[in-house]
């Protein structure tokens, strides 16, 4: 039985919008098990320098990464999409624990398979450090 996750290609503007609200949703519990459902099995990323394959891989990344980027908050935006490709502009903010605030910025590339699940995800990310006054997600 194949996993489905709604909406799956062929996305139309509507469905490509649902499909970013969706991923910026979950991101923002940090639920690191819940995230990795929307990738495939074998789902092959690069995140900044580092290069995943597989969802565990990306589950114990995604893990990691919630334990070192405290109050996490993601704002993403639809940028342009295909049938069954979408990129994605976003940035969020978060406090390391030394308690410096940081601004991310980025890029993501984003392929899905026929049943909705995401099987290649390429982000390229620039983190800038704030000040906590200069946040925009409090």
């Amino acid at each position: 039985m194949n996993e489905i996750k709604y909406p799956v290609p062929p996305f139309t503007i509507e469905t490509a919008r649902q499909k970013v609200q969706a991923a910026e949703d979950a991101w923002n519990t940090k639920d690191a098990e819940r995230v990795s459902l929307a990738y495939t099995i074998d789902t092959e990323w690069r995140n900044r320098s580092e290069f995943l394959n597989g969802r565990e891989e990306v589950r114990q990344f995604l893990k990691r990464k919630w334990e070192k980027e405290l109050n996490y908050k993601l704002k993403k935006e639809l940028w342009s999409f295909t049938e069954d490709r979408i990129a994605v502009r976003f940035e969020y903010e978060w406090r390391s624990e030394k308690n410096q605030w940081f601004r991310s910025y980025g890029n993501e590339m984003w392929e899905f398979d026929q049943y909705g699940l995401m099987k290649k995800r390429y982000a390229s990310i620039n983190d800038v450090s704030i000040e906590d006054k200069d946040r925009k997600f409090k």
